[in-house]
């Protein structure tokens, strides 16, 4: 197994890299530029991260992980708290399932047979409310979705697996709403803000780079949700179903309510990071055809990892993806409380905060 460690260049990271390649696995050290890395094999795979600003694409290729680091003892209360509680945190999420390729197990997994679990619990358990986290994928066809509401049936096909899971899931939950255990589930559009570990990050890593690039025109508009309005729906959510039946055994589409164009709300979290506006933009057909050359490599080749474009992806960022969320407001009561105005200047001082510890780091070691 590819397994990364961080910390690898501790006492016991060290150890544990040895033992990884003395029992066939490859450590992969996720390591800082200040590092000291003599003491590691020189097969030892070397990935630069800081647990103090991990990037999305941290776990990538990996099948474990191993958090066997520490701020140490010279260090104050701060930083001790930004690697030793908030990186573990970060890493658990980054190492968690989050994107739309992979293997079909590695979603049916979670997605199905662990919803089947949580079910099998609230029934043995006596649990009498559930609220299922879905995704407006579950209906995606391919084709754009502009003020659709949750009559939209799911689509005959697919265009992943992690859609499809998520539908199977959904579908379950939906089917387990009773008199013993009502149920519903919610359906959040690109959940962004503060703590993100997914969206956010990739954004802004691919922006730094300057590899991200606009696909299509431009003109197609996504409604998104803010990290607080979203969990906000899951706690009037789990009221409803107290107090209404009309809420129980349905899906309902999340959202703020404001859909503007994709690549406007991406240049927005860009400023928000301290980057430019994007400015390069590539044909939908071509990104549609990098995406099925590069999925064909990664399938023939074995490769690890996520290809930087997919099929999938050219699709949903040329296509219009916003939804009616009367129903949420009616009979949930959800309203968005934070705008996307708000919400931006939130994420930036986030974004300050996070970036300061590794900037400090970053001057110690250049002196």
């Amino acid at each position: 197994m590819n397994i990364l460690v961080a910390g690898a260049t501790g006492k016991t990271g060290i150890r544990v890299t040895e033992q990884l390649r003395e029992q066939g696995h490859t450590p992969i050290a996720l390591v800082r530029d200040s590092s000291d890395t003599s003491a590691l094999a020189s097969d030892v795979v070397l990935r630069k991260g800081d647990l103090t600003n991990l990037t999305a694409d941290a776990c990538e290729g990996c099948d474990a992980v191993i958090f066997a680091a520490g701020s140490g003892g010279s260090t104050g209360p701060e930083m001790t708290d930004k690697v030793d509680r908030d990186g573990a945190k970060d890493l658990v999420d980054i190492a968690a399932k989050a994107g739309i390729w992979g293997r079909y197990a590695a979603y049916y997994e979670p997605n199905v047979r662990g919803t089947q679990n949580v079910l099998a619990a609230c029934r043995e358990h006596g649990v009498h409310r559930l609220v299922y986290t879905s995704s407006p994928s579950v209906v995606f066809d391919g084709r754009s979705m502009e003020g659709v509401d949750e009559s939209v049936p799911y689509p005959q096909r697919q265009h992943s697996h992690y859609a499809a899971t998520k539908a199977l899931g959904e579908q379950a939950v939906l089917a387990a709403n009773g008199t013993t255990l009502r149920t519903l589930a919610l359906r959040p559009h690109l959940i962004w803000g503060p703590r993100d570990n997914h969206l956010v990050p990739r954004i802004v890593s691919r922006g730094r780079a300057g590899t991200l690039r606009r696909v299509g025109d431009g003109t197609n508009k996504v409604d998104t949700t803010y990290i607080e309005n979203a969990a906000r729906a899951h706690l009037l959510a789990a009221d409803a179903l107290a107090t209404n039946p009309r809420a129980a055994g349905r899906p309902f589409f999340i959202s703020q309510g404001e859909p503007m164009a994709l690549w406007e709300i991406i240049n927005r979290i860009l400023a928000a990071a301290g980057l430019p506006p994007l400015t390069r933009s590539v044909p939908q057909p071509v990104a549609w055809s990098v995406g099925a050359i590069l999925e064909a490599a990664y399938a023939l080749l074995r490769l690890k990892g996520e290809p930087r474009m997919t099929r999938f992806v050219a699709r949903e960022l040329a296509t219009a993806h916003w939804f009616d969320i009367t129903a949420a407001r009616t009979e949930l009561g959800y309203e968005p409380a934070i705008s996307i105005t708000e919400g931006l200047h939130r994420l930036e001082a986030w974004l300050q905060e996070r970036e300061a510890p590794a900037a400090a780091s970053r001057s110690l070691a250049s002196r």
